[in-house]
């Protein structure tokens, strides 16, 4: 079996990257090392920015899984450097598929998020919700999957988009746990929470995650589909800072600062909490709560990830 990841030197790509090669020895890693820079020595790396149109002519092996994991992971950026998400998320997805067509994939699992449904009224959420996206980061991803259900429709590929809640734990390079470990590091007495704390989201653990790619990859029959993947419950921006203090032995004052009806930032998505019934139905489920996975998360950022 063959594989090519896009984005395996970054986060979630370095997970999934370790867990092939423990299964396969045909792993190829396209990434430019913007955002990750782990090295598999048994998987091969080649270093591609792929925002170039060249990439579309790359060679991969006829028959490859592709996995479609790389992209500028930071939501609350996208609302600012709207262009440079835009190329990493949208041009390079494109290239992406261009060279999947090309090379005849067997499959090609894209990393899409929950964030392309916005804040929608219906909580637990289903795939087949009307999709608003409130951030660029949201709308580039919802691009993504557009572009990838018509070359599915129209030349054959066989395509998923994962719809991710707030993937964490183990290297994990962004998000509101690693912001308060950060923050707590440089000020013990003190923390300032983005939004007014009340924000409620579903967060999952990376092994959790990786163990969704494998199903999907090995049960999924159809030409086209989408799949949230996230936890059955959710977590306050509160109880995640009160686990991070439980952690780290802290007990500061809170200093919350409100980007306008309790968000954090322009396009922070309040509530968000998926319906994950589609998925479960192909037998897999979370083995890690929400909670759970942010403990989990603190320790790893705080003792070190170890496989």
């Amino acid at each position: 079996m063959s594989y090519v990841i896009t984005g395996g030197a970054g986060y979630i790509g370095s997970h999934l990257v370790d867990a092939l090669t423990k299964l396969y020895n045909d792993i190829v890693v396209i990434d430019d090392f913007s955002n990750g820079n782990y090295v598999n020595k048994k998987a091969k790396y080649l270093k591609i920015d792929l925002r170039d149109s060249s990439i579309s002519s790359l060679k991969i092996p006829a028959g490859s899984i592709l996995y479609h994991l790389a992209a500028n992971p930071d939501v609350r950026t996208s609302m600012i450097n709207s262009y440079e998400h835009f190329s990493r998320d949208v041009i390079a997805t494109f290239n992406v598929l261009e060279m999947a067509r090309r090379n005849d994939v067997s499959l090609l699992i894209f990393a899409s998020s929950s964030t392309v449904y916005g804040e929608t009224g219906k909580i637990p959420t289903p795939e087949n919700t009307e999709l608003k996206p409130i951030s660029n980061y949201g709308v580039f991803k919802l691009l993504g999957e557009h572009l990838l259900e018509y070359y599915s429709r129209v030349y054959g590929i066989k395509g998923v988009s994962i719809r991710l809640a707030n993937v964490t734990g183990g290297r994990v390079s962004h998000g509101v746990i690693r912001d308060f470990v950060e923050k707590l590091r440089k000020n013990p007495y003190k923390l300032e929470i983005l939004g007014n704390g009340k924000q409620r989201k579903s967060y999952i653990y990376i092994t959790d995650v990786i163990d969704a790619f494998l199903t999907l990859e090995k049960k999924f029959n159809g030409l086209y589909d989408v799949f949230n993947v996230g936890n059955e419950d959710w977590i306050t921006v509160d109880e995640i800072a009160k686990i991070v203090e439980e952690e780290m032995n802290l007990t500061p004052v809170h200093e919350y600062v409100d980007k306008g009806e309790g968000r954090g930032w322009v396009g922070d998505v309040r509530f968000m909490l998926l319906d994950i019934s589609k998925i479960k139905q192909l037998g897999w489920k979370p083995n890690y709560s929400s909670a759970q996975a942010v403990r989990l998360a603190v320790r790893d950022l705080i003792y070190g990830y170890k496989l």
